[in-house]
């Protein structure tokens, strides 16, 4: 049996630009936690939180592509799209996230994915958005617990994968 530290996910809110960091460990080389972001057999496994369900209208990853996913939970139902700008495998994803009810509020995202060695991973993903305001909603959103049960969720992923 192979037990597996959890990690805590350190959520900033930088005060100088309307910006949200995220950075998180896995026990998983870079490799992995790359692609569990990018086969969206993966993804519907593990991304947002616990008790919603994921299906995956448009999914053409690449630099260049698009996606459009929708999360629901009983009758309500939330859609989520955006663009791949640039993907380098085991070492970055850069994309626009747009969630459908505010589809103004168009954040551009950075995940680094950093080889810590013996198999293990720091992620690093920032959130630009246009304003103080929709950073706030942003977090306000409910964004802290898709991100803690997430990866919580993704640490299994890895696990079994």
């Amino acid at each position: 049996m192979t037990t597996t530290a959890r990690h805590e996910a350190a959520i900033e809110l930088d005060p100088t630009v309307p910006l949200v960091r995220i950075t998180r460990e896995f026990d998983a080389p870079p490799e992995k936690v790359y692609r569990a972001h990018v086969d969206p057999e993966l993804i519907v496994r593990w991304l947002g939180p616990r008790g919603l369900e994921m299906s995956i209208d448009t999914w053409d990853c690449r630099t260049g592509g698009s996606y459009r996913y929708v999360q629901r939970r009983d009758d309500d139902e939330f859609g989520f799209r955006g663009t791949f700008h640039e993907l380098r495998p085991g070492e970055l994803i850069v994309q626009t996230f747009t969630f459908e009810g505010m589809p103004d509020g168009v954040a551009l995202e950075k995940m680094v994915f950093e080889d810590l060695g013996n198999g293990r991973t720091r992620l690093v993903c920032t959130s630009l958005v246009d304003s103080f305001e929709d950073r706030d909603a942003f977090v306000a959103s409910g964004m802290e617990t898709g991100v803690v049960e997430g990866y919580e969720r993704l640490d299994e992923v890895l696990e079994s994968s």
